[in-house]
């Protein structure tokens, strides 16, 4: 009976094995993507709101894991305080993102992000002069796929960025609304 119990327990672990790694099968497909964005900055004594847009070149290795680049641009924020007249910043790197498809046909899958940017946040000063800062922003974020076909997908995220390096700014949240294309 022992030894009946031991090749059950053996035979049902290899067809999980073997059925976890067909489950998990790579399959190798970029994509291209345009987002809208809109990030708020906080700031020493000051928060900002930028509308914008971002662009990613991606690649997803099987439907559970993926990784991509992006660039965004966050459009001008007229401060009107009394020293900086306006505010704009940009950005780029590289994300990674996990999947959770969902149903038979996993069309809707939450997701989570994580990744690194570099920022470049540019300051207009009453004074006319313009003010540069360059640093990093380590980004945490969650959100929610749709694939409507093989090739088209709707997604929105939310992300917190932890901003470093960058003086006087502490964190940024950003919201995004995008459709991407997969090859």
């Amino acid at each position: 009976m022992h030894n009946l119990i031991k090749n059950i327990t053996f035979a049902s672990l290899g067809a999980c094995i073997t059925f976890s790694a067909q489950a998990i099968e790579n399959q190798y497909k970029p994509y291209v993507g345009l987002n809208y964005a809109y990030t708020g900055t906080t700031a020493k004594n000051m928060h900002s709101h930028h509308n914008g847009f971002s662009v990613l070149l991606g690649s997803v290795y099987n439907p559970y894991f993926g990784t991509e680049l992006f660039y965004q641009y966050g459009a001008r924020d007229n401060l009107g305080n009394n020293l900086i007249k306006n505010t704009s910043f940009t950005a780029y790197g590289l994300d990674t993102v996990a999947y959770l498809p969902l149903g038979c046909s996993g069309a809707v899958a939450p997701l989570a992000t994580l990744g690194i940017g570099e920022y470049t946040l540019k300051n207009k000063l009453i004074t006319s002069f313009h003010k540069k800062d360059h640093g990093y922003g380590y980004r945490f974020g969650g959100g929610l796929s749709y694939n409507i076909d093989e090739h088209w997908a709707v997604r929105g995220i939310a992300r917190y960025i932890k901003t470093d390096k960058i003086k006087n700014y502490n964190h940024m949240s950003e919201y995004t609304l995008g459709l991407k294309y997969v090859f």
